[in-house]
């Protein structure tokens, strides 16, 4: 089976670093999970003006306002079918801040909208297109699109001039032998919002379909796109 983001990139998959390849090319047939280990050498929001904003998105798992440098975290790719049978990849990210905060999204791959979206937060209210191209270094680009906002009965476009555009690396180091990841979230108007850098190596785990743990699946299962 193909994973999500082959589907994506369709042939330029294969143009991906064999590291980056291997990261972004499992699937829930695969019976295994990515879990990475790392440190954030930098972690940064913008302006003070956007504090609220992020303070916001901590009570969802979404964005959060502390900052640093060399911050441990972890982030664990989990690829499972969701309740409504779609093949789903799991991006959670803890970092060591203080307090810890979390990152949650889930990706799957859309046949209506013909791409991979992103549900963001433990409740998958906010559904992203997701753009993705090869990097020169063979690394994986994305860039956030349009975006949707579900919750209850509630469902419409998101308004970019209240939420912030993703670009996104992840790349594979070969003189230090790890990965590198690089966000950076920011809005036409009013500028930088939130981003990360870092580095981590990545574990391979076997797991079955029954055994994905439930602090990582989601609290609800968004089933519009």
């Amino acid at each position: 089976m193909r994973s999500i983001y082959e589907r994506a990139l369709g042939s330029d998959f294969e143009k991906l670093h064999p590291q980056i390849q291997r990261r972004f090319g499992f699937s829930s047939g695969d019976g295994k999970a990515s879990i990475g280990r790392g440190v954030m050498e930098e972690v940064w929001h913008g302006p003070p003006y956007m504090l609220p904003f992020l303070h916001l998105g901590t009570r969802r798992n979404i964005m959060f306002p502390e900052t640093g440098r060399d911050i441990p975290f972890t982030v664990e790719n989990y690829a499972y079918r969701d309740e409504l049978g779609r093949e789903t990849v799991s991006w959670i990210r803890t970092f060591q801040t203080d307090p810890p905060r979390r990152f949650d999204a889930y990706m799957i791959y859309s046949e209506e909208r013909d791409r991979v979206i992103d549900y963001m937060g433990t409740h998958q209210h906010l559904a992203v297109d997701m753009d993705f191209r090869v990097g020169p270094s063979g690394g994986l680009c994305l860039r956030t699109g349009a975006q949707r906002f579900y919750e209850g009965l509630v469902g419409f476009s998101f308004p970019m001039c209240f939420s912030g555009v993703a670009d996104v690396e992840e790349r594979y180091d070969d003189d230090v032998r790890c990965f590198r990841i690089e966000v950076s979230v920011s809005n036409r108007t009013w500028g930088r919002i939130f981003g990360y850098k870092g580095r981590f190596e990545a574990e391979w785990r076997p797991v079955g379909s029954d055994e994905i743990p439930a602090a990582i699946l989601p609290r609800r299962t968004e089933h519009r796109e």
